[in-house]
């Protein structure tokens, strides 16, 4: 990472192939404004690793210090390992693996490679990223600097797929912020466009092309122009307008309903959707050839069960959004634990309304309580027992002299009856239900018949 405008790197040698490259490397690396280290210093450091011969030492040892950072591997043997061996060092934790060709070579292909990393981590820590994309978990973080990646560095149509709530739009945004774009951020919600408006919605019209056009209109393609075009719910475009879309895409100029003049439009397309849109290929619903127009690179964020550790975070970044002072509030332990085991439908918006709710409770300073959690959404325990429906029967029977042997017959062969008809008759599963021994429930049946019951 750079430190004081200069990059740092720490380097490892494992096994003796990498041991007589290494010094060469090192002073390469510092003819070019790198620091090279001798271990990791801090968590987000980047890693280099010389490694040969032994491939099964090499993945043993970035397992563990790709804990540190992110590492790059170069192999120095004089023959490249297998294939399968340079999965596995991917699997272990490199972010990417070289072979060794010359000092000059692979110092630039490090440098290059170092530089993009400590780009993207700048960006990863700054205002416009921390602001949007909240979570700290392997998985969220790992999804956000793919997303910062592809943002700054290219200029690729992006598809963003995934269960509704989990944040497709604001990944849309930061696309946006990030691009460089210099045209506003155009949304298109593709389950408004009504079969006699979409044609407008997307090029836009002359005056008089249609009843009711008393003006001409811009649509989506022009205003995108310089700019991020996003189609939310794009799963949802009849087919007609997916060929109109696709030619759009492919001649990267469009024509005005009502006109014959053809208009230019530059555009970076994003698109969203919670359909599963090879699905609907097969079923043919959506067009193959539209499909791999738009997802020339794609994202799925995970649902919010997939990164539970992100839930407090996210928590602690709606309150603060919610306080007018910007201060948030502390939580109870026990409202901690609610939020953290609560089931989320809807994702992090539904995670959004829940602290919302909450919030909109509580009154006065000091932590947030249990009892801000509104009743209808508290935890369901099972209500105590004995209940009051059973503590009423056993007084009645009391009260009419029963005795406490029958009342204890009474109630054991009522367990006994009930559960031997939720399980249709069988013996084992009653018996496990129950607590007791097969032989001791078929005992109790054989008396309880005998006596009548």
């Amino acid at each position: 990472m750079a430190q004081d405008g200069m990059l740092s790197v720490w380097m490892q040698t494992v096994g003796p192939a990498g041991g007589h490259v290494a010094a060469a490397l090192r002073a390469a690396l510092a003819a070019a404004g790198v620091a090279v280290q001798e271990s990791p210093q801090h968590e987000s450091a980047f890693g280099i690793v010389l490694c040969g011969g032994d491939s099964a030492a090499a993945e043993q040892a970035l397992q563990v210090v790709a804990l540190s950072g992110t590492v790059l591997a170069v192999d120095c043997s004089a023959e490249p390992p297998p294939t399968a061996a340079m999965w596995r060092m991917l699997d272990a934790g490199a972010a990417d693996l070289l072979a060794w060709t010359s000092v000059e070579l692979c110092s630039q292909q490090i440098l290059a490679r170092l530089r993009r990393w400590d780009a993207i981590q700048q960006l990863m820590v700054s205002a416009a990223v921390q602001g949007w994309l909240v979570g700290a978990s392997a998985i969220w973080r790992a999804l956000v600097r793919s997303v910062v990646e592809v943002a700054a560095f290219t200029q690729s149509p992006v598809l963003i797929t995934g269960e509704t709530g989990t944040g497709k739009d604001l990944i849309a945004q930061l696309i946006h912020q990030l691009s460089g774009a210099t045209g506003q951020f155009t949304v298109l919600d593709c389950t408004t466009l009504s079969p006699e408006l979409a044609g407008s919605e997307l090029f836009g019209h002359e005056r008089g092309a249609f009843t009711g056009a008393t003006n001409a209109r811009d649509g989506a393609f022009a205003m995108a122009d310089g700019g991020i075009l996003f189609l939310d719910e794009v799963g949802e475009l009849p087919l007609p307008l997916q060929a109109q879309l696709l030619r759009v895409i492919q001649e990267q100029k469009y024509k005005r309903v009502g006109s014959n003049i053809w208009q230019p439009s530059r555009f970076r397309l994003v698109c969203a959707t919670n359909r599963d849109l090879e699905a609907e290929i097969v079923a043919g619903r959506f067009r193959a050839d539209l499909y791999y127009r738009i997802a020339a690179w794609r994202c799925r964020p995970p649902p919010l069960r997939e990164r539970r550790a992100d839930i407090l975070p996210l928590v602690a970044h709606f309150l603060r959004q919610l306080d007018p002072q910007g201060q948030g509030r502390p939580l109870d332990p026990a409202v901690r634990e609610y939020l953290q085991t609560r089931d989320y439908k809807g994702n992090v918006r539904d995670l959004r309304q829940t602290v919302a709710r909450i919030w909109h409770r509580h009154a006065g300073p000091g932590p947030i309580t249990i009892g801000d959690v509104p009743p209808d959404e508290r935890l369901v325990t099972a209500p105590p027992w004995p209940d009051l429906p059973f503590c009423d029967a056993i007084r009645d029977a009391v009260d009419r002299g029963i005795t406490l042997a029958r009342i204890g017959q009474a109630a054991a062969d009522m367990a006994i009856r009930t559960v031997l008809a939720q399980e249709g008759d069988n013996n084992q599963r009653a018996a496990q239900r129950l607590g007791v021994t097969d032989r001791a429930l078929q005992i109790r049946r054989k008396a309880a018949r005998r006596d009548g019951g």
